[in-house]
């Protein structure tokens, strides 16, 4: 069973009338469901407006990298180098 990141759901359907959908939201994202499972998320303006944002210092990007399994760690090498 999927978790869901959010309380309220809708169908692929009901995506149909976008406006609905946003009212019923308020400022929540919607989990986009496609025959019980998820597809995506709907996230209303009003829902990333609340969110605050900070950049990480160095010393936390390090600190994330270090923290990464070997198959991401991989990946991340990779990416460093372009």
């Amino acid at each position: 069973m999927e978790t869901l990141l959010t309380k309220k759901t809708v169908s692929i359907t009901e995506l149909r009338e976008p406006k609905k959908v946003l009212e019923s939201a308020g400022s929540q994202p919607v989990a986009v469901l496609n025959r019980s499972r998820v597809v995506g998320y709907f996230v209303p303006a009003a829902a990333v407006e609340k969110l605050e944002y900070s950049a990480a210092s160095d010393a936390e990007v390090d600190a994330l990298l270090d923290s990464l399994d070997d198959s991401t760690r991989a990946v991340n090498e990779y990416l460093k180098e372009r």
